[in-house]
């Protein structure tokens, strides 16, 4: 059974595989936005120790972005594939989480997500004490709490009007 695991990082591998990924993303696909998103990018935030990217692409690029990352990175078979969402995943000196998007889909919150939280730093504490809450904890029980925290906030007053 997998657990939920609280790591610290090492900042410089954190700046070097953000760089790094974030240059072979834009090689791949010149034409994609590309955000640092998640814990990780957020200052304060406790992680799990991975790195998440937001791909964000129009949804005529979408087919093409998609077979390109798959050049370079691995389907995530865990994570639901749609025709405006598909997640990918690698190991490298820490793990990398990349989530490529259609602009204004309706999965396309993960960088707003991400700068709702380092505009907020009271609603990334309370994030923190759930992460506290769940650390050691299977990994199925903080996802579910993780996915009602996070839907709480897509339909908060103080986010929609972020």
């Amino acid at each position: 059974m997998e657990t939920f695991q609280l790591k610290s990082v090492d900042q410089t591998i954190l700046k070097r595989m953000v760089q790094k990924h974030s240059l072979q993303i834009q090689q791949l696909i010149p034409n994609a936005e590309i955000h640092h998103v998640g814990s990780t990018a957020v200052p304060n935030a406790l992680t799990k120790g991975d790195i998440d990217f937001q791909i964000r692409v129009n949804q005529k690029d979408f087919p093409t972005a998609k077979r390109l990352l798959l050049s370079s990175y691995e389907l995530n078979t865990g994570s639901s594939q749609t025709s405006f969402f598909s997640a990918f995943e690698m190991e490298d000196e820490l793990p990398i989480g990349v989530q490529l998007t259609v602009i204004n889909s309706e999965i396309d919150h993960f960088w707003k997500v991400t700068e709702f939280f380092k505009a907020n730093p009271t609603i990334q504490e309370e994030y923190n004490q759930l992460k506290k809450a769940y650390n050691g904890q299977p990994m199925e029980k903080y996802r579910t709490k993780k996915s009602e925290f996070i839907e709480k906030i897509l339909f908060s007053e103080a986010f929609l009007h972020f």
